[in-house]
């Protein structure tokens, strides 16, 4: 995908996270943001899959592991989600990791318990 592209998605989720956090508030549950966000995609024709697995592989080797992708917008970018009072550290290696992972370049962070959404999104880019 292109980076206009990358860069046109990128705009529509900052704002669909904008959309879900003026509707429903913070300090929910993060499988509430999930389903919301998903309905906003929905509404505006966005291709979005939530709890999307992806196998674990070390050196060409099957794990046996896999993790789930919070969502995946346009099977290009990595959606993080969180609820949570603090935003610990291990968060942003988790999504530098699935990025990583899951062979993709572009990722968000988002914490929907802050009290401003611009405050709570983080903007991940890996260079593969």
């Amino acid at each position: 995908m292109n980076t206009d592209r990358l860069n046109e998605l990128s705009k529509i989720i900052v704002d669909a996270c904008y959309q879900v956090h003026v509707t429903i508030g913070p300090g929910l549950l993060e499988s509430v943001y999930e389903f919301a966000l998903l309905k906003e995609f929905e509404l505006r024709q966005i291709k979005a899959l939530n709890q999307v697995p992806v196998k674990l592989f070390y050196k060409g080797f099957d794990t046996g592991k896999s993790y789930a992708i919070d969502i995946l917008v346009e099977d290009e970018i990595v959606l993080e989600i969180k609820s949570s009072e603090i935003m610990h550290p291990v968060y942003e290696a988790q999504i530098i990791s699935y990025l990583k992972l899951a062979n993709k370049r572009l990722g968000f962070l988002v914490n929907f318990n802050s009290p401003l959404i611009k405050d709570g999104i983080k903007r991940f880019v890996n260079n593969i």
